[in-house]
């Protein structure tokens, strides 16, 4: 995706914490391996992003990229706002309109 898309996306401390809660129960659907962040990779985490508008991604132990710097470029090339990183787990967040209602994250004020 294109940095506009990612410029889009700006998160308050609030919604946020909402994510975080939201995220703290979710497994991990993408897992970067020695590759690193690859085009089949980024559609897999995009994909996803689509269908659930929030994911976990786990960096695996042989990623070549250092955590933050892995973290940050999957959130700019999915689209998407970097929620957290906590040790090697990435919650990522992008708002979906086309989701059915019971299926969208409510609340979350993105601007």
């Amino acid at each position: 995706m294109d940095d506009k898309a990612q410029d889009s996306i700006h998160l308050s401390g609030r919604d946020r914490r909402t994510l975080r809660a939201l995220g703290h129960h979710l497994k991990p659907v993408v897992l970067v391996g020695r590759e690193g962040i690859t085009s089949a990779l980024i559609r897999s985490a995009g994909q996803a992003l689509s269908a659930h508008e929030l994911i976990k991604v786990k960096l695996g132990q042989n990623c070549p990229l250092a955590k933050k710097e892995a973290a940050r470029q999957l959130a700019d090339q999915c689209g998407a706002a970097l929620v957290q990183l906590i040790g090697k787990t990435v919650l990522l967040y992008r708002p979906n309109p086309d989701l059915d209602d019971e299926k969208r994250i409510s609340g979350i004020s993105v601007g």
